[in-house]
């Protein structure tokens, strides 16, 4: 019996012993698990699935379960990497004393389930404790109606527990491999290796600057937002191999040109530092990258997903010009479609919403011209969609923008455009089609019309606003001899209430259209078939879409972001104590000779300012140069709102810095306490 707990004991006396370097260890797989869980629970809870909107939430949390599954396995790997290194020679110690490669791969057996199996169940504890909190959080950003009750999810209970313990005995094969083909005598030396002074590598500095001034050029110059989504990975890419380049080389030649700085280098407080970071670099220099990729990743997912939630309610405003949208594709030359007019539409559209119970407050109606171009020096050409440089344009009369804008309807006379919100500089834009073409001098530039500003992509849009509905005419004619299918000329109904629709209010609208006796039922009374399409979309609807795509963003953004900056202070924290163990007996020696603790403390605390506030510092220049492809991304989902991009930014950096400076207080401290 007592040799059957020997190693189990042994094992929980070595994890006391060592509790300084397993304590973050465990507190990783506990903080890991919970957000997992509670990931996972929010995938599969089967109540949420009849909620409108919940879709994309499911499809956000898998994909942050995936990257946390990637990201916790290589922090956990990087932890337990740090562990066998700091306890080199106490296993070779083992091994001398006569304990045999199984045994002590029996121990590391029994130390992996102790830590692992602790950290799991705490985990999972704290994932079923605050799975409640979090999903009352996470209804109350998407705006959804709040849960009376949350269970206990036994799919992603036991779900979390498989990959953390796949993820676990993963880490211990690692050991054993490390224990099997290791020698005692070099595990007993392991700690007491020296490092030679690092040369200045200049090829790899040249790297490290064309990478990085790469991903920065892309970034700062990219314009259209769709080549910005193409392009983030490659610029992401390159800057991370510049910054562990530029760590690795262009620290070294920065610590060396301060240690030929003679007024500098010649205090106490500096040549203990410098000189004892310069034999490390190497070592440190992966490191304080990882540090500072981690730090930007943190910053850009947090702002970024702000952003986008707090500017969802601008996104809806430009792309619903009403609380009721109703477009239809139609030829007008075609005398079928005559009868089918956008009076009548609308009419049938008010009436179909008042037998839901709805006052309307307003109608409108507007035409527009919606072509896909090819770009060309004198203007565009009216051809495939697939050839050439495309630009999407959108035409309307001078009399539907000011009823579309509420502002006055500018002055043009025939051949005379005003463009909205730029796009060339073209003082005359001529359009060309099958044989003919229609020059437009542009007579005035006007504010950008949002609600055709909505697509963003590689056809950078264009709006045109012309004299009045024959010369709207001409253009649709011009493009409909020249495309394969006429239905290009497109009308939209506008429909405002008097009162705003929530969830149960939009079901009741969207039953006025789409339900068994709605105005788009199969055996409505009213036929409407003879338009190519016609479609309706509520503004409700899109604010319920809208806040569940960018909440669901937000919160995935907060929870990787939570676990990426646990992996940054895990850096952080082994990285001081390792550091500590090292240098407290080269300091102990210096107080030997006649240095005071108070010039000890003043040399540890300007070699971890160093150390420490370096990558934070470089993951800001990496966030102000970003920032223009951040701004372009956001783009996409036609959010434009650059102050609000930069006010989001600016506050998630200040509070991590709040954090990062807590951390350096009580890593510093603990730093302390071990060399003196």
């Amino acid at each position: 019996m007592r040799k059957k707990s020997f190693y189990p004991m042994m094992a929980l006396q070595n994890i006391v012993k060592n509790r300084r370097f397993f304590v973050p260890y465990l507190l990783t797989i506990t903080g890991t698990s919970a957000a997992f869980y509670i990931m996972c629970a929010l995938c599969t809870d089967p109540g949420a699935r009849e909620l409108e909107g919940y879709q994309y939430v499911q499809s956000m949390m898998m994909i942050g379960m995936m990257v946390a599954t990637l990201f916790t396995a290589g922090i956990l790997f990087y932890t337990n990497g740090f562990l066998m290194k700091q306890r080199k020679k106490e296993l070779g110690l083992y091994n001398i004393l006569g304990m045999g490669k199984a045994h002590i791969g029996l121990i590391l057996c029994f130390e992996s389930l102790i830590v692992g199996l602790g950290g799991l169940l705490s985990g999972l504890f704290l994932g079923l404790l605050f799975h409640r909190l979090v999903t009352l959080l996470l209804y109350r950003m998407l705006r959804f109606a709040v849960p009376f009750g949350v269970t206990a999810s036994l799919p992603a209970f036991c779900l979390t527990a498989a990959v953390f313990a796949l993820m676990v005995f993963a880490t211990l094969l690692v050991n054993l491999f490390r224990v099997q083909v290791s020698n005692p005598m070099e595990l007993l030396r392991g700690g007491n290796v020296g490092e030679r002074e690092p040369k200045t590598r200049w090829l790899l500095t040249a790297m490290g600057v064309v990478t990085l001034g790469a991903g920065y050029y892309i970034a700062i110059t990219v314009e259209d937002p769709a080549l910005a989504l193409a392009l983030y990975f490659i610029a992401v890419i390159l800057v991370i191999i510049g910054t562990f380049c530029l760590f690795t080389a262009v620290s070294i030649f920065v610590l060396k040109a301060l240690r030929k700085n003679k007024r500098f280098y010649y205090q106490t407080r500096h040549f203990i530092g410098i000189s004892g970071m310069l034999y490390r670099m190497k070592r440190n220099a992966v490191g304080l990258a990882n540090i500072c990729i981690l730090s930007t990743m943190v910053m850009v997912m947090v702002s970024g997903t702000l952003s986008l939630y707090l500017g969802t309610g601008e996104i809806i405003e430009a792309q619903m010009a009403a609380d009721v949208n109703i477009e239809v594709r139609c030829d007008p030359l075609d005398p079928e479609q005559g009868a089918l007019t956008s009076d009548l539409i609308i009419a049938e559209s008010i009436k179909a919403i008042e037998a839901q119970g709805f006052s309307v407050s307003g109608s409108r109606g507007i035409s527009y011209v919606y072509a896909v171009a090819e770009s060309k020096a004198d203007g565009f050409l009216f051809s495939h969609p697939d050839r050439g440089e495309r630009r999407t344009l959108y035409i309307l009369t001078a009399a539907d923008y000011a009823v579309l804008t509420g502002n006055p309807a500018p002055a043009l006379g025939r051949g005379e455009a005003a463009l909205c919100g730029g796009g060339t500089d073209l003082e005359t834009v001529v359009l060309h089609g099958s044989g003919s073409a229609i020059p437009l001098r542009i007579a005035a530039r006007l504010e950008s019309v949002p609600l055709f500003r909505k697509t963003v992509d590689k056809y950078v849009p264009l709006c045109f606003v012309v004299s009045d509905e024959e010369a709207l005419m001409d253009i649709y004619a011009l493009q409909r001899a020249t495309y394969a299918k006429p239905y290009n000329l497109r009308w939209l109904g506008l429909i405002d209430l008097s009162e705003n629709a929530g969830d149960a209010e939009a079901s009741l609208i969207e039953d006025a259209f789409w339900g068994p006796e709605g105005l788009l039922a199969p055996d409505a009374p009213r036929d409407f078939s003879g338009y190519e399409s016609l479609s309706v979309s509520l503004k409700a609807q899109a604010e319920r879409d809208g806040y569940a795509i960018a909440g669901g963003f937000l919160f995935l953004g907060i929870v990787l972001g939570v676990i990426f900056l646990m992996a940054t202070v895990l850096i952080i924290y082994y990285k001081q104590i390792s550091e500590g163990y090292e240098d407290r007996e080269r300091f102990e020696i210096m107080q030997k000779v006649g240095l005071t603790k108070a010039e000890v403390k003043a040399s540890i605390r300007s070699q971890v300012l160093m150390v420490f506030f370096l990558p934070i510092a470089v993951a800001a220049v990496h966030i102000l140069f970003d920032f223009n492809m951040v701004v372009k991304l956001l783009q996409l989902f036609s959010l434009r709102n650059v102050p609000l991009t930069a006010i989001c930014t600016l506050d998630t950096v200040l509070v991590f810095f709040i954090v990062y400076g807590i951390v350096y207080l009580l890593t510093a401290r603990t730093y302390y306490k071990i060399v003196s």
